[in-house]
């Protein structure tokens, strides 16, 4: 039987809030060979007590003072041992407690395995699907319209990853997966929900920011004018969504 070693990664950074959901939706997998790394930005709204009550069951607790999101997400990487790697940042779930046994069976050794991420707001309650619908077929091409796979819902090969780039302070993780895809030969669609994902993160907050560096990062991959005219297309799509939607509420 199919049985790697997965690596989870969570960072989080005083959130007292949400961190146990998350670290119990890891913990409390059927799949046995997780090794469970927890990467803490010196939190001190009691964040780092919850941890230290699960540190038992824990492959790692680091807590300390880091350069941002994706400085801890090297953190992370650099002390991961498993043969996939997954983030799942604070607030965010793994779907169900047989999710990680359910991936492994649907096809062995894979590069990649993806799945589909249901959305929740800031009191838990669901949004439904993400706007942008998991593909079928998926090749590091795919995102040239858009993230359409969320960080929390893609299984990757350690092997095939590399360090975040830094010079992203909000979109590293678009590069990262890009990059990693391009390597990929074998891509494995698990065709069930992953991952729950908590609406409302740093990409949100400084919204601007990080289309800017969506387009840069579309623009490395994919060439300046094919990003530009896909970004039309994007915009386009973008407004009949809304407008259907308007007058289906209305």
């Amino acid at each position: 039987m199919f049985q790697p070693k997965l690596t989870v990664i969570t960072i989080v950074y005083n959130n007292v809030h949400d961190i146990e959901r998350t670290v119990l939706s890891v913990l409390n997998q059927s799949y046995e060979n997780i090794e469970y790394l927890l990467i803490d930005g010196a939190s001190n709204d009691g964040t780092l007590e919850i941890l230290k009550q699960y540190e038992g069951r824990i492959g790692r607790l680091v807590s300390e003072k880091d350069k941002g999101i994706y400085d801890a997400m090297n953190k992370g990487l650099s002390l991961a041992t498993g043969d996939y790697v997954l983030f799942m940042n604070s607030g965010d779930e793994i779907y169900a407690s047989d999710t990680v046994e359910k991936i492994f069976a649907t096809q062995p050794d894979a590069d990649i395995y993806y799945g589909e991420t249901e959305m929740f707001d800031e009191n838990w309650n669901s949004l439904g699907q993400r706007r942008h619908r998991t593909p079928e077929h998926f090749t590091w091409r795919d995102f040239k319209f858009g993230m359409s796979i969320s960080h929390q819902s893609i299984y990757i090969r350690r092997a095939l990853t590399e360090p975040y780039d830094l010079n992203y302070q909000l979109s590293s993780d678009i590069d990262w997966i890009i990059k990693a895809a391009k390597k990929a030969k074998n891509i494995v669609n698990v065709r069930m929900y992953v991952a729950k994902y908590l609406m409302g993160g740093m990409s949100k907050k400084k919204h601007r920011q990080s289309l800017a560096e969506r387009f840069n990062i579309f623009s490395k991959h994919y060439g300046l004018i094919p990003t530009i005219f896909n970004h039309v297309l994007i915009a386009g799509k973008l407004g009949l969504y809304y407008l259907k939607h308007r007058k289906t509420n209305d």
